[in-house]
């Protein structure tokens, strides 16, 4: 397992040496999530797809593309018709296009999370894509503040950490715990690590986790349980790689005794029929 996580520096996609996507590439993914929502308004913004890529990379079983956009956008398979209460690309071109920005996305969450690291301030570790709403708003003048008033934000990091579960409870039989006793208490240990980001910090806001010089927006505990939730993701893409994916029991059916009678319904006993070779 990975070790003790330390209170993470304030994370930067340009700090990484993984050639990650830039800005400007995730404000095309986001117009992209945008023009969906038009047709169809359940679909999630980029930090609940970005949580829901790592548990899928993380799955114990491969999953391919077109089954997992299917549960994430509710989008057809490829030459199926766009269902009347589902999500729909509005071209092909806007389909690969996203495809194209999602597939480089997943190529370097997948080589961060398969790189050996130990600190969070690696370079090569896996740092979600994630908002700080709260921080934004904060930073806002005081009019535009009043705007969200009464509102409830999210908590940092905690749309990603829904994201990463409900791709996990949306294949439970991949994600059911091992018979060994060891590793099913690894698994249900990094599981909990990741569902405590899904509740509210609702701490005294202590520091900014995405800017030295932001508004106090999230907890020093906060903080510190987002890296340990990271370590987890590390744990758990390790025990589902080093368990391999389940092996289906392959259960015979029993052979009649020889004085049985056959089970073609023949009527004879089976030595005189299927048992006679």
């Amino acid at each position: 397992m990975n070790p003790p996580s330390s209170p993470p520096s304030p994370l930067s996609s340009s700090s990484s040496a993984i050639p990650l996507l830039g800005p400007e590439a995730f404000d095309e993914l986001d117009v992209i999530l945008d023009e969906l929502r038009t047709r169809y308004d359940e679909t999630p913004q980029w930090e609940f797809c970005e949580g829901f890529m790592a548990a899928v990379i993380c799955s114990r079983r491969p999953i391919a593309e077109d089954e997992y956009l299917s549960v994430l956008l509710a989008t057809p398979a490829p030459g199926e018709a766009p269902d009347a209460e589902g999500g729909s690309f509005a071209s092909a071109a806007q389909r690969e296009r996203f495809l194209a920005l999602w597939k480089q996305r997943w190529d370097e969450v997948e080589t961060a999370l398969d790189s050996q690291v130990d600190s969070l301030e690696d370079d090569r570790c896996y740092h979600p894509e994630v908002m700080d709403i709260r921080g934004a708003v904060a930073d806002m003048p005081p009019e535009e503040q009043a705007g969200f008033k009464g509102e409830e934000l999210p908590a940092f990091a905690q749309v990603w950490a829904l994201g990463f579960m409900f791709a996990v409870e949306s294949w439970p039989e991949e994600w059911a715990a091992p018979r060994d006793k060891d590793a099913a208490q690894w698994l249900d240990g990094a599981l909990q690590a990741i569902v405590a980001m899904t509740e509210d910090d609702e701490a005294a806001p202590e520091v900014s986790p995405l800017s030295e010089d932001g508004a106090p927006s999230t907890s020093i505990a906060r903080l510190n349980a987002f890296g340990e939730a990271i370590w987890a993701v590390y744990d758990l893409r390790e025990l589902w790689k080093t368990l391999g994916p389940k092996v289906e029991t392959v259960r015979k059916e029993a052979t009649p005794g020889r004085n049985d009678l056959c089970y073609c319904g023949s009527g004879k006993k089976y030595k005189k029929c299927h048992g006679a070779g």
